[in-house]
């Protein structure tokens, strides 16, 4: 078989995403592909119905479910145990695919050699094969064969892995797996992943459906969540040390570790109402204890402006003061110019 596409869904049933997703895949240009449908333990009958689609479609639609609530990287880690395609494509269960995706990205495979391949996307506010906002991914000079340098372009920035494809020979050489039970697990494994590849290409078209659902669990915040994403962010330091890619990639590493460990952390966290002082503290001395000099970073240097630089040297400072001269400062801006 040439492509198994892992898809996990959580609570799918209402609203016709489950639908929408699956009749994009079963809508396919390419025929020798199998779908692993995989439910994280849904409240809803979610399960029943992809075991209806997994009837309809035999061979083609195979369904499973977690035992428990592993999050997407459990189940996706389950349908990696399962999958039986040459090569791997991962589909967020309230996302779809244009028609030619994967043809598109396995005829790309087959011209250049590649064993990774990625494409643009596009977000929609609605279930249409509409071209909606295009998003340009991965950038050309990250592809081709791969090297130190773009090593260093995907540690900074690997982009999704649902718009990509994998070669299997390579996720089971290396036995690649997912963090499970937690959030922003594609953050940890997009770079790490990517480091074991040898060529990357890329179609330069938006052929994956970013849905942006107002109630989708991306577009929410809570301290849960923050520790999930400080939490992802050491174990990408663990697994680079792991693997051998913590002194090639120091500086990249370490700027991938400020920006999703800290400050994509502070800068949400910050923002509750219930904000403490004492998380401001750890997320502080985390940051501290793992690279204390990563404001010298140049591409921290790079990437943010001043007011950003100026905020992040106070919460050095003081995680107090940082509080309220945040507070005062967005109490400011809302007075100022509404909002």
């Amino acid at each position: 078989m040439k492509l198994s596409v892992i898809v996990p869904f959580y609570n799918m049933e209402a609203e016709g995403k489950l639908k929408y997703c699956m009749d994009s895949l079963l809508g396919q240009t390419l025929e020798d592909m199998e779908i692993l449908a995989v439910d994280d333990c849904s409240r809803d009958g979610t399960f029943a119905l992809l075991q209806q689609y997994a009837r309809k479609y035999p061979g083609k639609v195979r369904a499973f479910q977690t035992p428990e609530n592993r999050k997407q990287g459990g189940a996706r880690n389950l349908g990696l145990e399962e999958a039986r395609g040459e090569w791997i494509g991962f589909l967020d269960g309230d996302d779809w695919a244009a028609p030619d995706m994967y043809e598109k990205m396995l005829q790309k495979a087959q011209e250049t050699g590649a064993d990774v391949v990625g494409c643009d996307l596009h977000e929609t506010y609605e279930h249409s094969m509409k071209i909606g906002k295009i998003v340009n991914a991965n950038t050309m000079d990250q592809t081709g064969r791969l090297d130190r340098e773009k090593y260093k372009k995907l540690m900074l920035n690997p982009c999704s892995m649902v718009i990509k494809t994998y070669q299997k020979d390579v996720i089971d050489k290396y036995h690649l797996r997912f963090p499970e039970g937690m959030f922003y697990e594609d953050n940890c494994a997009g770079p790490i992943w990517m480091l074991h590849f040898t060529h990357f290409e890329k179609v330069e078209e938006p052929l994956y459906y970013y849905y942006q659902d107002p109630v989708s669990t991306t577009h929410f915040i809570n301290e849960g969540k923050c520790r999930d994403r400080m939490k992802a962010g050491q174990m990408l330091v663990d697994q680079c040390r792991h693997y051998g890619f913590y002194e090639p990639y120091w500086s990249e590493l370490e700027f991938a570790f400020t920006k999703l460990y800290y400050v994509n952390t502070l800068f949400t966290y910050v923002l509750l109402r219930n904000a403490r002082i004492s998380f401001l503290e750890e997320l502080k001395q985390g940051i501290i204890k793992e690279f204390p000099d990563f404001q010298k970073n140049c591409y921290f240097g790079e990437t943010y402006d001043r007011e950003q630089k100026k905020l992040i040297r106070l919460h050095m400072k003081s995680s107090r003061l940082f509080l309220i001269y945040y507070r005062l400062l967005t109490g400011y801006r809302r007075l100022r110019y509404g909002g």
